[in-house]
């Protein structure tokens, strides 16, 4: 399998660039998810009736890899319930009816970190997770061993259309990332900290390189504007020229990756003691009229969201969550946000019509543009014939699900769609065969 690492231009379409980002400051309504992370659901420790106030704990980690999950209003838990995600999970939530006030819980305080131990504990009580979109818990990355980490890639390349989010929390969220660099130096060790900034962000780029200025070990590098320069693999690869193989983890090549969201989050937390209970999201897509970036509550509804910016021009027929390239359609305008929502994109029928799939034509983009040098063709051909032996030699699993191949077929081929699929059923067919 060979590595290209590849990049393609995608358009930008960031329409809110250059604005201030508008907090939302409350909502009538959140449902909070249990399960906005990679691993087990928190488990609920209130119950319909209770009072809450914004950071109080309302469901606890339940297990090695799960994240606490905290109120982002004051008001009553009027349900707890399960809802559907947009990854077609039921999950348990909780509905919190807002009383309008937003009282802070008055049981929070800046952690005491004397020491990696403490660091990695504030980290999980912050209920951070990785907000670049994985949701893996953060705590549990850096409370690995790290004594073969040297470097450390914060991820705020952004290469996805229209999302600013994270351009948003490196202008007005610098000195919380300074903050929190500064305490992961002193307690993890990193000898070199590398904050990757998209070049079309020259406001973010100087807000970063005056972090670096004053810390050291810590240094800047602009990536080219281009598609997929934001992924794991990618930011490695073009940040320290090691290629990230199947099957290994950033610590195999001596680094952790952590998005600049995440960065900000906690050393927000490490300042004031208050968890993870609100995020940047970019709001856009051609209905809407006003695109924003909004600093929302945790658990709003993808309605209550609209409403704030203003009316819509153009009927909804879609609504995305996570990106044109790599976002997932919600089932209806009720979904909640979670943590891992950056954008909500709002898009009318003639945005999202499917063009008419036709026979592959033999052209190689898919393969000669894939970043990981994958034959999304030859893997679609393989999953036809339910070849689990083939789809193996094929690298499936590599795959990272960017959608260049997708996005780049001219025959209008579902590649990325299908490489997810035979995913699932290599995976299947290897527990089969583990059972025998």
């Amino acid at each position: 399998m060979s590595f290209f690492m590849n990049s393609i231009p995608v358009p930008q379409r960031k329409n809110t660039a250059g604005a201030p980002s508008v907090r939302m400051g409350g909502a009538k309504v959140v449902t909070i998810s249990t399960q906005m992370h990679i691993g087990t659901p928190a488990k609920p420790v209130v119950k319909m009736g209770d009072l809450v106030q914004v950071g109080t704990l309302i469901a606890e980690p339940n297990g090695e890899l799960s994240a606490p999950v905290h109120a982002s209003v004051s008001g009553k838990v009027t349900k707890v319930t399960d809802i559907v995600t947009a990854q077609g999970k039921f999950v348990p939530a909780i509905v919190i009816t807002s009383d309008g006030e937003m009282t802070k819980c008055e049981d929070l305080s800046a952690p005491v970190v004397n020491s990696r131990e403490d660091l990695v504990n504030a980290i999980k009580n912050s209920g951070v997770i990785g907000l670049g979109g994985a949701g893996y818990p953060t705590y549990a990355k850096y409370g690995s061993d790290l004594d073969s980490v040297e470097t450390l890639i914060v991820n705020g390349t952004e290469c996805e259309p229209y999302f600013t989010s994270d351009d948003h929390v490196m202008n007005e969220c610098a000195s919380d990332i300074e903050h929190a660099l500064a305490e992961f130096k002193k307690h993890f060790g990193f000898k070199k900290i590398v904050i990757g900034v998209g070049d079309n962000k020259k406001d973010a780029l100087n807000s970063m390189k005056e972090i670096a200025s004053r810390l050291d070990g810590v240094e800047v590098k602009a990536f080219p504007s281009t598609y997929s320069h934001g992924s794991e693999k990618a930011i490695i690869y073009h940040t320290l020229g090691k290629a990230m193989a199947e099957g290994q983890h950033p610590t195999d090549l001596g680094c952790l990756v952590s998005n600049v969201s995440t960065i900000a989050t906690i050393g927000a937390y490490l300042k004031t003691g208050m968890p993870m209970v609100e995020r940047y999201v970019t709001v856009d897509g051609d209905c809407v009229a006003e695109p924003k970036c909004v600093i929302a509550p945790i658990g709003v509804s993808v309605s209550e969201l609209l409403e704030f910016c203003g009316e819509l021009k153009v009927e909804p027929h879609k609504v995305v969550f996570g990106g044109l390239m790599m976002g997932t359609t919600v089932p209806n305008m009720s979904a909640p946000i979670s943590k891992t929502t950056n954008g909500v994109l709002v898009l009318s029928a003639e945005q999202t019509k499917f063009p008419k799939e036709t026979a592959c034509i033999r052209c190689g983009a898919c393969t000669n543009k894939c970043p990981l040098g994958l034959a999304p063709a030859a893997i679609a051909k393989a999953y036809a014939q339910r070849d689990a032996e083939q789809l193996e030699k094929l690298h499936v699993n590599a795959c990272m699900e960017c959608g260049t191949c997708s996005y780049l077929c001219p025959a209008s081929r579902p590649l990325v769609q299908t490489n997810k699929l035979a995913k699932a059923f290599l995976k299947e067919e290897k527990a089969k065969e583990a059972s025998k």
